[in-house]
């Protein structure tokens, strides 16, 4: 830095110098050639003669002037001022005043405060040459430009910081880490002031950085998260594309080192130290160890496990998931007495291994746990600790089994008592002398029943009962040759009529209860009673098996299609026992392949009738009949229900809706007709006092006359309708009052006009003569959308003559 600063002085120096120079040589007080005041000033004279008007240059200022005096900047000097001191110099605009003053008299303008060209780039002013008397403008006013001049004075800046990356480690050479950028306030259009490169001031050993793009890498491969987790690594950037004189920020970078699985799980300690009561229950926590592992996170996880076979029985380890300590708890009783002191050996290892890394070395570790056990009191213990005891299933009651020992471990030795769990031997077939500890059988033994007993023998202190200890006994019953060999399964067999001599028909084999130390050992051969056998032979084949093969050449199932063989199976004891078995074998025909195809006489007739085809397809029709039996069943049985559920329908549903247009007089399933004309009692009456018989009716007949008049329907005076309208109001009453139910605006009736109408029917069919006078029969050559208005009143007209008969 103090180089840099160094550089810097000089560089200042030098250029106020050349810029003295420069302003010296430049300014010029009485030449002539164009003035720089405005265009089309009229002091251009019409000859074209450039009359003398304002003289400088564009006006140069360096920037961070440090000297005490006043900063020359130029001269301001109109061609008419002879030197008497008569013209007044003056300056308005940015900073005249304040940060640039000029002398009056000679024209020199001097900055008197330090300019950042960072801030501002130039400066905009106007200058007035006055007449001292009369203070009148002697020239035109003119605008000029005081440019501050750049100089090398802004070091470069990282404005995005603080910069934290992080890289995983053992990463190779060149890994891309994070990139830096730094900017410079200085011009970038002039000289290299803002061309700045980068360079690593701290850390370089471990990384390094683009000159260009600022981008860090990794400059070693054995970065070790373990050994240092994070590195400050100072980045410089430097102006002037480097050179000497430039300047330079710098930024502390702070890259973290990421972890992966690269240190397998140490133990602090090679041997720990436990101790733990011998009365402790399976499962009571001993201690707990813990490995150490280097990394973090997930790379921390492991599994512990014991590794000696002695730990693995009496100790169990699991591991605890949030601290990641190996839990050690007894698996199996403790005793002082047997042993003090135990090693266990406990291996933990990393749950995620990163291949990766497998070559650095095995991620394991294991450590040596000593659990020291601590004497009690306790209560007698069993010895020698053999808990198998066996006896002939044949052994007679009261027979003694074995001797069962306990001795109380404390000094005192108190005597012993023992007795048997009755719960192990709730049968009780043994029973144990209180004071010997033999243990005798209390029941006939059966191996073959029961072939183990486990019980458990309890052994306490003769003055302390509280103090009982138990031994789980297993007793073994011995086999004795007591169970006769038999026929694994009822054998039969199947040979074909036309089967040879010497072929195979079955493969017997035999079961015994009965399991002898050397094993069992069978022999065949056809009981006595079968000696005269000439049809199959025996074999026995000596691997407990024998074989039944065909004697004789053809059999004949019509003479005999069953035979009988009995068998006789002996064991090889002591004692030898026998049992005599049957194989039944029936005799079937069979097909030139030697397939069996049937095996009785009745189904030798049936084949010789029918083929399997044809009793398929038999069968296949009874199904399709009995299928259709039952459609037809079910369809009869809705058709009923239907039919019951339209006679069980609400009011409601009667009513006929004339919103839509029906199926004419043809359509005769809409609704029963006599349901509404049994609702009330209808009479005819007489049309007109003239009508006669059929010879009445001349030649003068009024034509309407020929119109056969049909009955008309009117109310009898002395129906009452009131039980209807008390049901009608009921009904509506009821549904007012239920808000679950649509609405029902009204409810007519079309069956009459209503009581006491003043107005007459208005149907074109209306007549005042009587039904019984009438011959509805025409009514059947209206065609066929009259024929349910002829059925109707053609059944009505036979009811009215019916009644006069």
């Amino acid at each position: 830095m103090a180089k840099g600063l160094q550089g810097f002085s000089w560089t200042m120096l030098l250029l106020f110098c050349a810029i003295q120079e420069l302003g010296s040589w430049a300014m010029h007080t009485a030449v002539e050639g164009p003035g720089l005041g405005e265009p089309g000033d009229p002091a251009l004279l019409a000859s074209g003669r450039v009359k003398r008007g304002w003289v400088w240059n564009q006006f140069f200022v360096v920037e961070e002037y440090t000297g005490t005096e006043p900063l020359y900047v130029g001269k301001i000097h109109s061609d008419s001022d002879e030197g008497d001191g008569s013209i007044k110099y003056t300056i308005s605009g940015e900073g005249a005043g304040t940060i640039f003053l000029i002398d009056e008299i000679t024209g020199d303008i001097h900055a008197t405060e330090r300019l950042d060209r960072e801030q501002k780039t130039f400066y905009t002013l106007r200058a007035q040459a006055r007449d001292r008397q009369t203070d009148q403008l002697l020239e035109p006013e003119s605008e000029f430009i005081i440019k501050v001049q750049d100089i090398n004075d802004s070091e470069p800046r990282f404005l995005e910081g603080p910069y934290i990356g992080s890289v995983a480690e053992l990463s190779p050479v060149g890994t891309s880490v994070m990139q830096v950028m730094a900017s410079d306030a200085d011009d970038p259009t002039y000289g290299s002031s803002a061309r700045v490169v980068y360079s690593v001031l701290e850390g370089e050993q471990h990384f390094t950085v683009d000159s260009k793009t600022g981008v860090i890498r990794t400059a070693v491969a054995d970065l070790d998260r373990e050994t240092q987790d994070r590195y400050e690594v100072v980045i410089r950037a430097t102006d002037m594309a480097g050179q000497l004189g430039g300047l330079s920020g710098s930024t502390t970078v702070t890259i973290v080192v990421t972890d992966v699985n690269d240190n397998p799980p140490r133990f602090p300690q090679k041997m720990y130290q436990f101790s733990i009561v011998e009365t402790a229950p399976v499962g009571t926590a001993i201690g707990r160890v813990k490995a150490e592992d280097s990394d973090v996170g997930e790379n921390t996880d492991m599994t512990y496990q014991v590794k000696d076979e002695e730990g693995v029985e009496m100790f169990k380890v699991t591991t605890d998931s949030n601290t990641q300590e190996a839990v050690i708890t007894v698996q199996k009783p403790l005793d002082y007495e047997s042993k003090k002191v135990h090693t266990v050996v406990v291996e933990a290892l990393n749950k995620f291994v990163d291949p990766r890394f497998v070559d650095l070395g095995t991620f394991r570790d294991q450590t040596i746990v000593r659990v020291s056990v601590l004497d009690v009191d306790e209560p007698p213990e069993f010895r020698p600790p053999s808990n198998l005891m066996e006896v002939q299933e044949d052994a007679h009651v009261g027979s003694v089994v074995g001797v069962v020992t306990a001795l109380d471990p404390d000094t005192a030795n108190h005597p012993v008592r023992y007795a048997i769990d009755r719960s192990t031997d709730a049968e009780r077939i043994f029973d144990i002398d209180a004071k010997t500890g033999a243990i005798v059988t209390g029941k006939v033994l059966d191996r073959e029943t029961a072939g183990w007993h486990n019980i458990t023998v309890l052994a306490m202190e003769a003055d302390n009962h509280s103090q009982v200890s138990r031994a789980s006994l297993r007793i073994r019953i011995l086999d004795v040759n007591d169970n006769p060999p038999e026929l694994a399964t009822p054998y039969e067999a199947a040979v074909c009529e036309d089967a040879k001599p010497g072929q195979l028909i079955q493969t017997i084999s035999v079961v015994d209860r009965d399991e002898p130390q050397s094993g069992h050992r069978f022999y065949f051969t056809l009981a006595p009673e079968a000696t005269n056998n000439h049809h199959f032979s025996l074999l026995d084949i000596q691997d407990n098996t024998a074989a039944v093969h065909t004697q004789r050449v053809g059999f004949n199932r019509q003479e005999q299609d069953v035979y009988l063989l009995p068998i006789l199976v002996v064991d090889s004891g002591p004692p030898a026992l026998s049992s005599t078995g049957t194989l039944t074998i029936r005799v079937c025909g069979c097909d030139s392949s030697g397939a069996i195809q049937s095996c009785n006489s009745t189904a030798y007739v049936v084949s010789a009738t029918l083929s399997p085809g044809a009793l398929i397809a038999l069968l296949v029709c009874v199904l399709i009949l009995v299928v259709l039996v039952l459609l037809i069943l079910t369809l009869k049985r809705h058709h009923k229900s239907h039919l019951t559920s339209e006679d069980d329908e609400d009011m409601r549903d009667n009513v006929i809706k004339y919103n839509d247009e029906g199926g004419g007089e043809q359509d005769t399933e809409a609704y029963d007709m006599s349901a509404l004309r049994s609702l009330y009692d209808f009479s005819e009456i007489k049309a007109g006092d003239g009508g006669g018989g059929p010879g009445e009716g001349g030649p003068g007949r009024n034509p309407a006359s020929e119109l056969h008049a049909l009955p008309q329907w009117v109310q009898s005076p002395d129906l009452d309708f009131s039980v209807f309208r008390d049901y009608i109001c009921r009904k509506v009453e009821q549904a007012d009052e239920d808000l679950s139910v649509p609405p029902y605006d009204s409810f007519q009736t079309y069956a009459f006009e209503g009581s006491d109408s003043p107005v007459p029917s208005l149907s074109s069919i209306n007549t005042w003569s009587s039904g019984s006078e009438q011959d509805f029969s025409y009514l059947g050559g209206w065609g066929p959308r009259f024929r349910q208005l002829a059925a109707l009143y053609a059944g009505r007209r036979g009811d009215e003559d019916g009644e006069e008969s």
